[in-house]
């Protein structure tokens, strides 16, 4: 007995049917996406409610870190704490920048209609693939 992909005859042409439509919906939901900038990110939202600093348009606050952890390293590369500081301070930056991104979407209602129909039915399909099989038993 030959068990095909999804458990039944046919089942993979569903699975990829499927797939094919979730892709497809999900590139076009992600291609209609854009990304603007806020004013505060992760640690200079928290700088300004909580220390007083008001609005930061600046992220220098957050760059003291690594700048501290450059200079050690040309000082002396060979001290640990100086690599944990370089990089503890890079991680700051990248999270301050990702944290202010903004996703604003941008659809006509009638593609948001359609790309939630191709999300939908794809994986409605791909789970239809895996449970025919239980009722052929």
């Amino acid at each position: 007995m030959k068990l095909e992909p999804g458990g039944s005859p046919g089942g993979e042409v569903k699975f990829l049917i499927g797939l094919v439509l979730s892709v497809v919906g999900v590139w076009l939901f992600l291609d209609s996406v854009h990304i603007t900038t806020g004013h505060r990110g992760f640690f200079s939202g928290m700088a300004g409610r909580g220390g007083g600093m008001g609005e930061t348009t600046s992220a220098g606050i957050v760059i003291v870190p690594l700048f501290a952890g450059i200079v050690a390293l040309f000082f002396n590369a060979k001290q640990k704490w100086a690599w944990g500081l370089t990089w503890l301070g890079l991680a700051i930056l990248i999270i301050e920048i990702v944290s202010r991104f903004r996703p604003m979407v941008q659809m006509k209602v009638t593609h948001a209609l359609i790309v939630l129909v191709m999300i939908a039915g794809g994986v409605g399909l791909m789970l239809r693939a895996y449970t025919e099989h239980r009722k052929e038993k």
